[in-house]
């Protein structure tokens, strides 16, 4: 007899934690894919109107026409990815958001693109957008369960910000080497990437819905779930304009500061490279701090996103800029991290989608009209008062929140079960606790 095959085989190290299930895993390394493309194609898309011409009016409708249309669709979006299977949706709109890049990219690399063309297909990657987020955040949701929850989150935000930074580095990097039209051809191939991978995704271990009384029906219950809660509609009306203002400083004035004062997008590049790391540090900061008061540290770490547009109102040299928007960073993670654990603890799975939607709704609803405006705003007044005006917003927006009393006082929760895990978590100790700008879903 063999003594070798009458021994117990070793045990084989586990080559990931215990809360890290096969779905949460394929969005995470999805998530990764497409925000390393996304990171680049944001700077890719503002030089690639600057080259063609445009203006920073211009540059602001490009980036209002996605907006505007992910507006118009986030709560058609939301309702059906509650009804539908998640990853369905997802992958379907990764797939128009595959088609409308590749076309940008095409557009751009042969040269001469129209203001129109590039609205239009800037417009129908936001409608993908707006059936991904809703579907996505609620996918990642109820991918784990217990009082892991917080930690799973900071790792899969930790991924997305480390693939923030190579992206904006590398594409800003790309933009100077060999012009913008490449870099959002990288983009589009990395939604077929990862659309590929959320077909595999298994939602097996989420109940069936109910038979719901049709769309509109739905969107009504989300909305009633939604403004029956004061912290969460607070919240989301304080980022309707804390995105909106920041939206437009970083991708209108921070472009056209960094051409003017910086050397161009490579310099840009670095500055939005640094928040990524910051994010990073951040979310291993969460990894181990887990704030009592859900909310109000979340709330706490927005006054920091008054700081970059402060220092391009300025504007600083290089070096300062960097810091700053690292600071950010690190900050804004705690605001992510607390808030997706929030929802976690205490929306019902079925309604996560919903919920998600009027949170991003909310959120990006100023948004179009900001970044339209900017151009504008800068004729009318130049572009250092509007970037002070941005900061002004930021802190008053974060301070009026901080007098509701939900805000300060959401306690987190020892022990949250959201949804089964689609693979074996072990038992929650009995003495652990459980713990979207600040946003979850990549796309």
């Amino acid at each position: 007899m063999n003594s070798a095959a009458a021994s117990p085989s070793p045990i084989r190290p586990r080559r990931r934690p215990a809360w890290a299930g096969r779905n949460y895993t394929l969005l995470a390394v999805a998530a990764f894919i497409t925000t390393l493309g996304a990171h680049g194609a944001l700077i890719a898309s503002a030089f690639a109107v600057l080259d063609a011409g445009g203006s920073g009016g211009d540059v602001g409708l490009v980036a209002a026409a996605r907006t505007l249309f992910l507006v118009i669709f986030l709560l058609v979006g939301g309702a059906v990815a509650d009804r539908l299977p998640r990853h369905r949706v997802m992958v379907a709109a990764n797939a128009l958001n595959f088609l409308s890049q590749g076309a940008f990219a095409l557009l751009v690399l042969q040269g001469e693109p129209k203001l129109w063309q590039m609205m239009a297909l800037s417009a129908l990657g936001g409608t993908g957008q707006a059936f991904f987020n809703p579907a996505a955040e609620g996918m990642l949701m109820s991918s784990v369960s217990g009082e892991q929850a917080s930690r799973a989150f900071a790792m899969f935000r930790m991924g997305m910000s480390g693939a923030a930074v190579g992206g904006a580095a590398l594409g800003g990097a790309m933009v100077a080497a060999i012009g913008p039209g490449w870099v959002l051809a990288v983009d589009a191939a990395a939604f077929a990437v990862a659309g590929a991978l959320r077909s595999f995704l298994d939602v097996s271990h989420i109940a069936p819905r109910e038979p719901g009384g049709g769309l509109l029906s739905d969107m009504r219950d989300g909305w009633r779930e939604f403004i029956g809660r004061p912290w969460l509609w607070t919240i989301v009306a304080q980022f309707s304009v804390v995105v909106a203002v920041v939206g437009a400083a970083e991708s209108v004035f921070g472009p056209l500061v960094a051409r003017d004062e910086l050397g161009g997008a490579g310099p840009w590049g670095l500055a939005l490279g640094a928040f990524g790391v910051g994010t990073i540090l951040g979310g291993l900061l969460m990894m181990r701090w887990k704030p009592r008061r859900l909310l109000f540290a979340a709330t706490l770490s927005v006054f920091s996103l008054a700081l970059p547009s402060a220092a391009l109102a300025i504007p600083v040299a290089l070096p300062v800029l960097v810091a700053v928007m690292f600071v950010s960073g690190v900050t804004i993670e705690i605001f992510g991290v607390s808030w997706i654990t929030a929802l976690h603890q205490e929306i019902p799975e079925e309604k996560l989608s919903r919920v998600s939607a009027y949170d991003w709704f909310g959120s990006v609803a100023m948004v179009p009209l900001a970044t339209a405006l900017a151009g504008p705003a800068e004729s009318a007044f130049g572009r250092t008062p509007a970037l002070w005006g941005c900061a002004a917003l930021v802190v008053l927006a974060t301070s009026a929140v901080l007098f509701v009393p939900d805000v300060r006082n959401l306690r987190r929760k020892e022990a949250v079960q959201v949804a089964e895990s689609p693979e074996p978590v072990p038992a929650p100790s009995p003495l652990a606790e459980t713990p979207v700008l600040g946003r979850t879903p990549a796309e």
